[in-house]
């Protein structure tokens, strides 16, 4: 199994080096001295989310590109948005941050996963409901990048249906059609029309 690379980041010295010598004593971690080398987590520990954390945490986003453990004392809703904008997965209060609960943190964040407290994630996904209902529902849109007739057009794809049949189904002329699927494969970055179902299907839309 490959080993987990970590950058320990705090504000006090001490804090760093005892969940650095933890983390390290772990035989699939290894602990990063510096942050020149490429690392696939970062596990930051501060108070609250003040300015400078926050261009921390902006910082590490564009430069290492790592998911982000952040131990914190205190964070409000709107500061929890940002830290997740910025790259942070798994959030521990530091009341409750023991060795086994960081380990379990960062070996969630290295394979893709999320850890946060039941109240924020309440947060979190009534955030995420508001934008839907309040912001991209009104305007044909959602969160997949989808608009509805592309999200239709691509459920019937997925049948397998071809252009012609798509047309009939959905009263489109078949140029309508093609150009429905040009314009969002080209917008997405995608290269045909198998790879365009694959992408709705891991959004969840069809």
């Amino acid at each position: 199994m490959t080993d987990v690379k970590v950058l320990v980041r705090a504000v006090d010295p001490l804090v760093s080096t005892a969940v650095s010598s933890h983390l390290d004593s772990r035989p699939d971690v290894e602990v990063a001295v510096g942050s020149d080398s490429p690392v696939d987590v970062v596990v930051l520990i501060t108070e609250r989310m003040t300015a400078e954390v926050i261009s921390t945490l902006r910082r590490g986003k564009a430069f290492l590109d790592a998911a982000v453990v952040l131990i914190i004392d205190e964070i409000s809703r709107t500061d929890l948005l940002t830290a997740v904008e910025c790259g942070v997965v798994a959030v521990l209060p530091r009341e409750a941050a023991t060795c086994e609960r960081i380990e379990d943190a960062v070996t969630t964040a290295a394979t893709g996963g999320g850890m946060l407290p039941t109240n924020i994630l309440g947060h979190l996904l009534k955030h995420i409901e508001h934008i839907q209902r309040d912001v991209l529902l009104p305007h044909g849109l959602h969160t997949s990048g989808l608009i509805p007739r592309e999200i239709d057009v691509l459920r019937l794809l997925s049948e397998g249906l071809t252009t012609a049949e798509i047309a009939t189904r959905l009263c489109f002329s078949e140029r309508a059609v093609k150009r429905i699927i040009s314009d969002l494969t080209s917008r997405l970055g995608l290269r045909n029309r198998p790879h365009a179902v694959a992408y709705a299907l891991r959004k969840g839309v069809i």
